[in-house]
């Protein structure tokens, strides 16, 4: 139900994690993702830890899905000093294309533990349903 649409995206979100680049708003850094179903409804989750709830934009536009969010550095007091910084800091996006099956009008987020869950249900019109077969008596015959 969840395509990916840009190969090179993915090579450039394993380079930035090599390298350890932090995102822009121009080029987001990724956040790493588990998609699965569970019964009639996808589900997303996405790791963005650290990440304030107000900091995180969801938005739906046709099929494509849109995950935004952006780590700020801590506010800091003039008396510290950085020793070690290795928390990527700046912006991280996730886009996903959502098949026509899903009910993209219904979507639910839940933010916990540094985690982004999305619940997407199946769409009524794409789940299997059983068509009852009539009678005789209820066909008419057409003369022509």
């Amino acid at each position: 139900m969840l395509m990916r649409t840009d190969p090179f995206r993915e090579l450039d979100r394993l380079t930035q994690q090599l390298l350890g680049a932090s995102g822009t708003w121009s080029r987001p850094a990724a956040m790493p993702m588990d998609a699965y179903r569970e019964g009639d409804v996808y589900v997303i989750a996405l790791d963005i830890p650290g990440v304030d709830a107000d900091a995180i934009d969801i938005d739906v536009e046709r099929n494509m899905l849109t995950v935004k969010a952006e780590r700020r550095p801590t506010a800091k007091d003039e008396n510290v000093q950085m020793e070690l910084s290795e928390r990527p800091l700046g912006v991280f996006s996730r886009q996903l294309m959502l098949a026509d099956t899903l009910d993209k009008e219904r979507i639910e987020a839940d933010y916990d533990a540094g985690v982004l869950t999305l619940r997407i249900p199946i769409a009524e019109r794409a789940k299997p349903r059983k068509i009852t077969i009539g009678g005789s008596a209820q066909h008419k015959q057409i003369s022509g």
